[in-house]
């Protein structure tokens, strides 16, 4: 073999590739003895996928596919749904409460990583989108979305290369950043390619995870950034993901607001240093009811869909149960097997549900059953004394366990109202964004 070396930008190397792929379907043939027509066809067929597929940059966005008259019974399982009916409740009750405490929110897509749900969101009154990862920021931006924002650091040479494009083309693009190399590198790259970067100082208040420490080592780097000539200061980020689900609303009340204190003192400090501190982002579905009054915006984001590790937690009227948003998305599955009298199986296994927490999935309409993983591909339903043990064919919702990560595992969101499926929405940041 011979050393190849494409360009960043595949695409533009699909006359290379497709001439690479014939050369390589010819040696093929004379080394394997393939049939003439065989290795003919899979070159060109290679070839051709190459030449034709679509630029990242050019490729159409679908934020949303037609239904055609799909109802839940005709749908594949195990398939993610979304309660419309749920998750617009959802949706307004958040922009309400906002607007009521006079608070901004910029919702998390790490959640959904659906630009149709992003634009649902905006259209309720968000400032714009938060992000964890690259691909959710392309996937954004590609989608018309203003005002993403990249809460994790990055710092390797392709994602800040990446971010640098997306400010070319993304209307209030903004970073986090916790660390003195990684402002270094961004302003290195901000300055070759003469764009310009806002950032927030992701401050450390507790988890030890990602930021900078509050107080004077906050201060250090924000005097950093300000000898930048393309990066801008616009504030402070701070999360508290210890605090989140905390159960029982006094103890969670207690440590959102013990650990935001740090973030408030910062803020406080890099202010009398003249430094602009216009936004103050963080909290959590856990904690909107009480981080809305220090934080400038709130970066909810399981609120769209809610779980059952959320609703466990405990609600500000003294409840056990955590019912502020309701439970919209669920996992549809069918029981498949029957043969025991005592449990049948369904086909929603490890595979179907995330598996990081230790709340099982919940029915949402079938009481007195109980759900326990039976495998990768399979679940087994039990159920208490006196409840009808569901028959084979017979199809199941389940509120999840996790949302985050459940939805991670699918590549589409069925949004349905009542039996019909009124939309088809692709998760487009679950994995590398491609257009």
């Amino acid at each position: 073999m011979w050393p190849v070396k494409l360009s960043e930008n595949f695409s533009r190397d699909a006359d290379f590739v497709a001439g690479l792929c014939c050369c390589t379907a010819v040696f093929w043939h004379y080394n394997m003895k393939t049939p003439r027509r065989s290795f003919l066809a899979a070159g060109l067929g290679v070839s051709l996928i190459s030449v034709l597929s679509p630029k990242p940059q050019a490729a159409a966005v679908k934020t949303k596919l037609p239904a055609k008259g799909l109802k839940k019974a005709d749908l594949p399982t195990p398939a993610l749904l979304v309660d419309l009916d749920l998750f617009e409740a959802n949706v307004r009750f958040l922009a309400e409460h906002c607007k009521q405490a006079g608070c901004g929110f910029r919702p998390h897509a790490k959640t959904h990583k659906c630009p149709e749900i992003a634009r649902r969101q905006m259209a309720a009154g968000a400032r714009g989108i938060c992000v964890a990862t690259v691909p959710e920021a392309e996937a954004m931006v590609a989608a018309g979305i203003s005002g993403v924002h990249l809460t994790s650091p990055i710092v390797d040479q392709n994602k800040i290369g990446r971010m640098i494009d997306l400010a070319r083309k993304g209307r209030g693009l903004m970073l986090a950043v916790g660390h003195a190399r990684e402002v270094a590198l961004l302003a290195e790259a901000a300055e070759h390619r003469g764009v310009s970067l806002d950032l927030l100082i992701d401050i450390d208040v507790g988890d030890r995870r990602t930021g900078i420490l509050p107080g004077q080592p906050a201060l250090e780097l924000a005097r950093q950034i300000a000898k930048c000539r393309r990066l801008r200061l616009r504030g402070t980020q701070a999360y508290s993901g210890a605090s989140t689900h905390v159960r029982g609303f006094a103890e969670r009340e207690k440590t959102s607001r013990g650990v935001l204190a740090k973030a408030v003192e910062t803020r406080s400090l890099l202010s009398k240093e003249g430094f602009d501190m216009g936004i103050l982002s963080g909290g959590s579905t856990g904690t909107y009811n009480i981080d809305a009054g220090t934080l400038t915006e709130l970066q909810v984001g399981s609120y769209v869909f809610m779980d059952v590790n959320y609703r466990v937690i405990g609600g500000k009227n003294g409840s056990e149960t955590y019912t502020d948003f309701h439970p919209s998305l669920t996992v549809l599955t069918t029981v498949v097997n029957a043969t025991h009298s005592d449990q049948v199986s369904v086909d929603a296994g490890i595979k179907a549900f995330a598996t990081d927490v230790q709340e099982k999935p919940e029915p949402r309409s079938w009481p007195g059953i109980s759900y326990r993983r039976f495998g990768d591909e399979f679940g087994a339903i039990t159920v208490a004394p006196g409840a009808k043990l569901p028959q084979i064919g017979d199809r199941l919702e389940f509120i999840v366990s996790h949302c985050d990560p459940t939805v991670n595992l699918y590549d589409r969101i069925y949004a349905t109202r009542g039996d019909k499926v009124e939309e088809i929405w692709p998760i487009a940041a679950r994995r590398e964004f491609a257009g």
